[in-house]
């Protein structure tokens, strides 16, 4: 069981970081609404850009209700929509997406929601690849390992986690059991460097991280697999290497930052804290929190923030429509923008950061994406 926080970091003093809400003008960075958005009147809870494929970097995917689009960043504020794809069952809610790509690296979107089925869609051909059943329950993450893009993970409200191959439509390992998760699972990430590590949270307000490293050879196995996906012997991850309780309440996010990790909760900020584990005794560790990210407003849960590639800036929406910016990487934790509009004023679910983070979009509980640009310095003379 994790213990908080002995000691804190040297480097960053005695007290976690906190960051403050007044701009400093040093890294302020001035974003304006370059578009707007009507995708329909239900909830659109998912907005991701495509960090897998440096093609299509511009290019993004929402869900809402049982429908897939693809729209694609152009200049000049412009949304230009790509692809629609309305799944066959209308009682279907999707809650989450995610790039990927097979191993000929053709461009996948991955979403699953309600109905606990994955839906594997070619962006190429707009035509199903795969359809994943195994979940019991609703699926409320899917994240892609960015080292191995034909691999994702899905968190589920049946209190699991588990590991997929889209190219072959493997289910290679389930992450529950005696030390798993004991309510849902909201939120999943792969670690950014460490192939065989990823961190988890849900529900029962723990962050798990789990280790892969002895079911390696299972993975391997299921990219040359021949027979039957059901026929793979498909492995439990019972215990994970690390449990954290760092919140009091439900956690909805959680992103790796290198080593450290990034959670989130229903109590208005984001924590940056180091999981200290101890190699001799697996489970067992102490946490370290470094910093602390304010979101106020953000007292609902099911809100996701989001990262630009480089890991520089963070973006989360709260439930009154506004977007705060945090320079991540700074100490204090420096607020780059607030972004509000009068016409924006209900719950922004997620946020997308676009690669070098000019872009930032933001999906709304009323079927709207807003889209902020960021304004371009002027050349000095």
């Amino acid at each position: 069981m994790a213990k908080i926080p002995i000691p804190p970091p040297i480097t960053l003093g005695c007290e976690p970081a906190v960051g403050s809400l007044t701009l400093t003008s040093s890294k302020k960075r001035d974003y304006r609404v370059t578009n707007r958005l009507q995708e329909g009147k239900r909830p659109i809870y998912a907005v991701v850009f495509n960090f897998v494929d440096s093609r299509y970097f511009n290019v993004f995917g929402t869900v809402g209700q049982n429908r897939i689009n693809v729209y694609q960043c152009l200049e000049g504020g412009v949304i230009a929509v790509l692809q629609s794809y309305v799944d066959e069952d209308k009682e279907e809610s999707f809650y989450t997406l995610s790039w990927a790509c097979n191993i000929d690296g053709n461009p996948l979107l991955v979403a699953g929601g309600l109905n606990g089925i994955i839906r594997v869609t070619d962006a190429g051909s707009e035509k199903i690849h795969k359809s994943f059943v195994g979940h019991g329950d609703s699926i409320n993450e899917i994240r892609t390992q960015a080292l191995k893009p034909s691999l994702v993970v899905s968190a589920s409200k049946d209190e699991s986690v588990r590991l997929w191959n889209v190219h072959t439509g493997i289910c290679i390992l389930i992450f529950a059991g005696a030390g798993g998760h004991r309510n849902e699972v909201l939120s999943v990430d792969f670690h950014p460097s460490d192939i065989y590590r990823i961190a988890s949270c849900g529900m029962d307000n723990t962050v798990k991280i789990w280790s892969m490293k002895e079911f390696w050879t299972y993975v391997e196995k299921s990219f040359t697999w021949t027979d039957l996906p059901s026929k793979f012997p498909t492995k439990y991850v019972q215990f994970p290497v690390f449990m954290a309780s760092i919140h009091t309440n439900y956690v909805d996010c959680t992103r790796w930052l290198g080593d450290f990790v990034l959670s989130k909760s229903v109590d208005n900020e984001i924590v940056l804290w180091e999981p200290k584990l101890k190699e001799q005794s697996p489970g067992e560790g102490t946490v370290d929190i470094l910093q602390k990210y304010p979101a106020p407003e953000c007292d609902i849960w099911f809100i996701k923030f989001s990262c630009d590639f480089h890991y520089n800036t963070i973006a989360i929406g709260n439930r009154e429509g506004k977007i705060f910016v945090w320079e991540l990487q700074s100490s204090p934790p420096v607020l780059i923008a607030r972004l509000s509009h009068p016409q924006s004023k209900v719950a922004i679910r997620q946020t997308a950061t676009s690669f070098d983070g000019s872009i930032i979009l933001g999906c709304c509980e009323d079927g709207t994406i807003w889209r902020w640009d960021a304004n371009q310095p002027q050349e000095q003379q």
